[in-house]
């Protein structure tokens, strides 16, 4: 290829320049090595490539201390959703030509929003809930001239994991407390005979180009009457109490968006045909609820510390909880997904739910190791044990190297057992009733109205609430000791533990027979087959056990 000639190259075009010099330049020996090796067959590849996924599998079971991730998790949230306020009506008048005055044509304002709450299996905390205490929906648009009516405001889904109860703490309805003030005003029942009304800032829109004399002459027609959005009729009813246990196909409303005002010819009368003045939108409606999650995973570690938890979860799931050779590296429980179908073949299990559908992933939860005296508070107390019982299934993780495995499970379950006893004592607390005699006004009170928290006096009574802010129950769980249990024995690849894991199956063995109290010295205790897996979590090995077995106890 001939070299370009002429005075302007390289000076306007250096690229030009620099693509001939690499065609020009001679070719290194050091590249041309390096062809015969792209040419070679493809078998030292191949056998290379396992020892590369073994190498990944290593650092995911056995990374860093600073390689992880961390796990934001919430299990109770209180959340305050307020629906959509509706848009003001419009005032408007036709102008056409030819048309001196022409009529009202001003438009309704738009609904507002509704907020709506749908229960997901990919959702698996309330974090984002917990994040927003206040969820509002979009308020409706304003109408417009020509008779064009404001558009809805904007609908709100708020998803929340399988397994959330939801409790309604307070509720403000301003067209019900209108309502109410109307008929303390005017009496049992509305005037209707009312022909002349007053003017209220909250109420009404005025015409802007008017001016205030003419509004302090002028006539307002009677306030229109609270209206109420045709939604509300699938509102649940109040006080809102909703076990979200199963997942939904479409969601449920909770709060239905308020109505919009009316435009300026609804106002339209013999007298005034020309009226100066709309209404405003209807203000939504707020509900404070509390979402509690009743149910936190299918499958619950328990164990104490360091017993290689988030390893086995590591080794189970995708899960980057953190692990370090030192206690509590997990100080909040950490969620993994078990995959049983993965859609690229035959599932490793195949079962279905109660409901029909297939089964194809199993939650797992890594909840924070369990010291002696944990249910006085002690370690991280109580606020762990609170997530032990939304568990369906637990697993006792115990280290087969940390000595006597018989006792580290009988302490975990009389830890578990305490608890379970001081939850019934709150529970009885809770419902007992607190109530006030009062004799000022009579010699001698019936055990009725005692028993209901009143007074009687003659023909009235006088009821006697507590005072202070309201405060929901603890929600009913089922008992920890009615939950299917299996225990994991971790550090299997270890010598000297086939003697300690040989005696944790002698124990079980004796414990499913009867000859053994369960130790966590509770009645109505689960009774199914119980069964020890030794794995080893570090080198993955023995792992695929665990999701065989947990399905069988999930469907028991």
């Amino acid at each position: 290829m001939a070299r370009l000639q002429g005075p302007l190259l390289p000076f306007l075009h250096p690229c030009l320049e620099s693509t001939l010099l690499r065609l020009h330049r001679p070719l290194n020996l050091l590249s041309l090595s390096l062809y015969p090796r792209r040419l070679q067959s493809t078998e030292s590849a191949s056998l290379e490539q396992p020892q590369t996924d073994t190498l990944s599998q290593i650092s995911h079971l056995n990374p860093s201390p600073t390689d992880y991730g961390r796990t934001i998790f919430a299990d109770k949230a209180t959340v305050t959703l307020s629906a959509g306020s509706g848009g003001h009506g419009c005032i408007s008048f036709l102008r056409e030509k030819f048309i001196d005055a022409g009529p009202a044509n001003g438009g309704d304002g738009g609904s507002g929003g509704s907020i709506y709450i749908q229960a997901v299996r990919g959702e698996t905390s309330l974090h984002k809930l917990a994040r927003r205490s206040i969820i509002r929906a979009g308020r409706g648009k304003n109408g417009q001239g020509k008779s064009k009516g404001g558009t809805r405001g904007e609908d709100v889904l708020v998803q929340v994991p399988v397994g959330t109860f939801v409790r309604e703490v307070s509720r403000h309805d301003p067209i019900a407390e209108e309502e109410e003030n109307r008929r303390l005003e005017e009496g049992s029942e509305l005037v209707e005979g009312e022909t002349r009304g007053t003017w209220r800032r909250d109420k009404w829109v005025l015409y802007p180009a008017s001016t205030p004399s003419e509004y302090a002459t002028a006539e307002f027609p009677p306030l229109p009457r609270p209206r109420r959005s045709n939604l509300m009729m699938a509102q649940p009813e109040p006080p809102i109490e909703l076990d979200l246990s199963e997942p939904m196909e479409k969601p449920m409303l909770l709060a239905a968006g308020a109505m919009g005002g009316l435009g300026n010819p609804h106002f339209v009368s013999s007298s005034d045909r020309r009226p100066k003045f709309a209404t405003r939108g209807e203000e939504g409606m707020s509900v404070t609820l509390e979402l509690e999650l009743k149910l936190l995973a299918d499958v619950g570690f328990v164990g104490m510390p360091n017993a290689g938890k988030s390893t086995l979860l590591r080794a189970l799931s995708r899960s980057r909880a953190r692990v370090g050779d030192w206690a509590f590296t997990t100080l909040q429980p950490n969620i993994g997904t078990m995959v049983l179908d993965n859609s690229r073949g035959r599932p490793q299990v195949q079962v279905n739910r109660a409901s029909g559908e297939p089964r194809t992933q199993i939650s797992v939860a890594d909840i924070p190791g369990l010291i002696p005296n944990a249910h006085l508070d002690k370690g991280l107390g109580l606020g762990f044990l609170r997530h032990v019982e939304r568990a369906q299934v637990l697993a006792f993780v115990v280290d087969l190297s940390a000595g006597d495995v018989v006792e580290a499970l009988n302490d975990l379950w009389k830890e578990l057992g305490e608890f379970e006893t001081l939850r019934g004592m709150e529970t009885n607390m809770q419902t007992e009733s607190r109530v006030v005699e009062w004799k000022a006004f009579s010699r001698s009170t019936s055990s009725a109205s005692a028993h209901d928290g009143t007074v009687a006096r003659n023909d009235e009574n006088i009821i006697i609430e507590p005072s202070g802010s309201k405060s929901l129950t603890a929600l009913p769980m089922a008992p920890i000791s009615s939950k299917p249990w299996f225990v994991v024995a971790t550090k299997a690849d270890l010598e000297g533990t086939q003697a300690n894991f040989a005696k944790l199956q002698a124990y079980l063995t004796a414990l499913a027979s009867g000859t053994v109290d369960h130790p966590s010295k509770r009645k109505n205790v689960w009774k199914g087959r119980l069964a020890a897996i030794p794995v080893s979590a570090i080198r993955g090995e023995g792992v695929d056990q665990i999701p065989e077995w947990t399905v069988g106890l999930l469907d028991d």
